[in-house]
């Protein structure tokens, strides 16, 4: 009996991306789900509405509700700034 063998073995989750061309995509997606969480929680920890939290940031629900959808990638650097602010948090952004 013999085994066959895995084209994929040894290859990364990144280079597969890579191959799909989607790699920027997913990689963005993460990024915007992860800082959504983040300030969803750090609003439920203040005790913030998004009703407060508009009126905070001098914008709409509706945008803040944008900004807390992890499937929304729209938020300029601006409204994540003024966010983090405003839950007490600091952004970075860094290039590697």
């Amino acid at each position: 009996m013999t085994k066959s063998a895995n084209p994929h073995l040894g290859s990364s989750f990144e280079s597969w991306l890579d191959e799909k061309g989607i790699r920027e995509d997913v990689t963005a997606a993460a990024i915007k789900s992860v800082i959504s969480e983040q300030l969803a929680e750090a609003m439920k920890e203040k005790g913030l509405t998004k009703a407060r939290m508009a009126k905070l940031m001098n914008t709409s629900r509706t945008q803040v509700d944008r900004l807390l959808d992890p499937t929304n990638g729209s938020a300029t650097l601006e409204t994540l700034l003024r966010a983090a602010k405003i839950v007490g948090r600091d952004l970075r952004v860094e290039l590697v």
